[in-house]
């Protein structure tokens, strides 16, 4: 049986390649470069029964690339021959070897293979010899004479030093007789590329053109994919934009990257035009190219469009990588959708992704926005587990949650563990830090974290000065209040709209007679506010004044707290018994729209809708909704089959005690027969005759007093 010896892969190919011998006259075989669709297929020979081949397969000179630049697939095949062939063929017969004999042996060490590895050690040697001259042309002696156009092709290829590559590179001009010297120079811009060294790319591109060389396809590619991998996005466009006055025509894998380089250099509408393309051809895309499109999506706010690229990733067969999958997580933190943080998460696990510290990075900022608590905890503390190191942002990420949802306890740990590692706490760790303890009224605490912020080299800011205000609120120390505040005045900071609400906020608090104190400080902060509160402190003012100067307050604030401030002055005139006050602001924030939706009818159901108001807004609404219910009753008004009132559910993040808590209280103290529903958090219902009977038993002199504050 004939013997076919096979030589060792070259590491220049992705694929083993054979090279066949037999001992039969040589056949003269010509040059020939090709290309299809930019991916190399090597041609194998089938081995002849009883008898074996002497060919050097093409080489291809298309090195191992990153995951970045993978699915490139730009090649370059060059075909060489051995200069002793003759023109010409003969036809001897064939003859066998025993694979056993001493003539194998002989010829396995004639073959390429051999040839190959001596090659690579010379490249070894060019990485790390001196970058001179003189060294350079010295190692490459080594291999004589008859140096082969596929042997600096080999050479080039495997190495890593853009200083002695240059050099390499002219000796093989000056030593050998390449017939396409464009192959040459795009093997040695995979060095430049290897090295993320665009710049030196760019100088020997130039020399390319000084030289009258013209660039191919592979070129282009070679600095395309090299700009991309250096992170200079708006360079890859240009080498894109110049290919067609070199007259060289894209390929689909080529613009393919260029999806990723326009969306990452802020061309979207290219980015997008050419993704469109890309579906419509059936070109072949990376992930890395389908992560740029989900980051292009998230930064401009369409959530949607990340989960559809995600799913039209899917749906071609494309599997998603670990940077894909973070990429989503880290698009869904930012959209405040954790219920999808978790899916795609699931998702992730179930592929067999491990999760790194990207991953968890992601996941405690996705948990931590939406005051996911307890799943941003357990992700915590799996990376402390694991030995992950967390940063100060990833730290204040988890404090900012602790403070949002009162988890105090864990909060001190989670601090504690911060100090403990490397990591430095900032302004805003112990903004957080203040702002839990400020929050849940323990004054010496707050008081002590401040101490260790300043000696830390941190000033209060307007942040921190707002928690402390509404910490000394709490603890009904005026003084304390004032005394912040005109610290806040030496520091030279402006107090904004919500430190005045903050004010605001504390007065609620703030025993009758001790009132004028924190007026005055309205006034100096925000005098139009200052002026609003003083009408409401002086109850003889007519409501005619009142209201237009409230009116125009509500005009002039920013919309993300004219809520907080119509609550909290409801707020004030409940505590002050100024009922009629109280129900003029709430009918006005109705009017502003500042409250919507209060009060509204089905047929089946007349429900008061409380969620978003505060105490005294809640109560208020309950009187007028009764006043609204027993002037529907006088009229004969048709009545619903039941009546509810929604307090929404959960408790105060840092009380034992809801709306629910307090209205489920009052609606007792008033006898009013609206119970809890069992199944439905947060909701009191009644039927028809129950709400009549109680209605009816009233006296049409009765009115609905809210009781007093009751600290939530």
């Amino acid at each position: 049986m004939a013997y076919s010896l096979c030589s060792s892969p070259s590491p220049i190919l992705h694929e083993r390649q054979s090279l066949s011998f037999s001992l039969y006259s040589p056949r003269k075989f010509s040059p020939r470069n090709f290309h299809s669709n930019h991916v190399s297929k090597l041609s194998f020979l089938s081995s002849q029964p009883k008898t074996s081949s002497i060919q050097i397969s093409h080489v291809s000179v298309q090195d191992p690339i990153t995951q970045e630049t993978q699915n490139e697939n730009v090649t370059e095949s060059v075909a060489t021959r051995d200069p002793d062939e003759k023109s010409g063929s003969s036809s001897k017969s064939y003859i066998w070897v025993n694979p056993r004999s001493p003539r194998a042996s002989q010829l396995r060490k004639k073959s390429y293979d051999s040839r190959y590895n001596t090659l690579v050690e010379v490249a070894e040697s060019l990485n790390s010899c001196i970058a001179s001259e003189d060294e350079v042309f010295k190692v490459l002696e080594s291999l004589g004479g008859n140096i082969l156009e596929q042997d600096a092709v080999v050479v080039l290829n495997n190495m890593m030093n853009t200083d002695t590559v240059l050099l390499a590179l002219k000796y093989f001009q000056e030593n050998s007789k390449p017939k396409r010297e464009v192959i040459l120079y795009n093997v040695t811009l995979k060095v430049f590329r290897k090295a993320k060294n665009l710049e030196g790319a760019e100088k020997l591109f130039d020399e390319m053109l000084q030289k009258g060389i013209k660039p191919d396809n592979v070129t282009f590619s070679t600095m395309i994919s090299c700009a991309r991998i250096s992170y200079f996005p708006e360079k890859a466009v240009e080498w894109f934009e110049k290919m067609s006055s070199f007259g060289c025509d894209p390929d689909d894998v080529t613009y393919s990257a260029m999806i990723d380089a326009y969306g990452r250099a802020g061309n979207v509408d290219m980015a997008f035009s050419l993704y469109d393309r890309a579906r419509t051809e059936k070109w072949r895309i990376d992930p890395v190219t389908f992560s740029t499109l989900i980051k292009i999506h998230g930064q401009s706010g369409n959530f949607d469009g990340c989960l559809n690229v995600y799913e039209e990733m899917k749906a071609i067969g494309t599997k998603p990588n670990l940077v894909i999958f973070n990429t989503l997580l880290d698009a869904m933190g930012r959209a405040k959708r954790p219920w999808q943080a978790k899916k795609i998460y699931q998702e992730m696990i179930t592929n067999g992704f491990t999760p790194s510290w990207v991953t968890y990075a992601a996941l405690l900022r996705a948990f931590g926005r939406a005051r996911y608590g307890d799943d941003c905890l357990n992700v915590y503390k799996e990376m402390k587990e694991k030995g992950m190191q967390l940063n100060v942002i990833l730290y204040n990420t988890v404090l900012s949650m602790c403070a949002d949802v009162g988890y105090t306890d864990e909060a001190i740990s989670i601090f504690e563990d911060l100090k403990s590692s490397e990591t430095m706490p900032d302004s805003w760790t112990f903004s957080s830090m203040i702002t839990i303890y400020s929050c849940s009224g323990q004054v010496s605490e707050a008081e002590a974290m401040l101490n260790e912020m300043m000696e830390a080299g941190f000033e209060p800011n307007l942040f921190v000065l707002t928690s402390l205000i509404q910490c000394y609120g709490k603890a009904k120390r005026t003084d304390d209040v004032v005394r912040t505040f005109n610290q806040l005045l030496e520091l030279g900071i402006s107090p904004d709209e919500r430190f005045c609400g903050c004010l605001l906020n504390v007065m609620t608090q703030t025993p009758k007679e001790e009132l004028f104190k924190l007026s005055a400080c309205i006034e100096k902060a925000y005098p139009k506010l200052g002026y609003v509160v003083k009408l409401l402190l002086q109850a003889d003012e007519k409501n005619e004044i009142f209201r237009k100067e409230a009116s125009a307050l509500f005009d002039t604030i920013g919309a993300d707290v004219r809520k907080a401030y119509c609550n909290c002055l409801i707020d004030l005139s409940v505590n002050l018994d100024l009922l009629d006050r109280a129900c003029e602001l709430l009918d006005l924030g109705l009017a502003k729209e500042v409250y919507t939706d209060i009060q509204s009818r089905s047929p089946s159901q007349w429900s008061l809708n409380l969620k978003g108001l505060s105490l005294g807004a809640a109560l208020t609404a309950l009187h007028v909704w009764i006043n609204d219910l027993s002037k529907a009753l006088e009229s004969g008004e048709e009545f619903p089959p039941l009546l509810g009132i929604n307090t929404g559910h959960g408790k105060h993040k840092y009380s034992d005690k809801g709306l629910a808590g307090v209205f489920d209280s009052h609606l007792k103290e008033l006898n009013a027969p609206f119970h809890e529903a069992p199944d439905n958090v947060g909701w009191f219902l009644t039927t028809k005759v129950a709400a009549k009977s109680w209605l009816e038993s009233r006296s049409s002199s009765e009115v609905v007093t809210p009781q007093s504050f009751v600290d939530l």
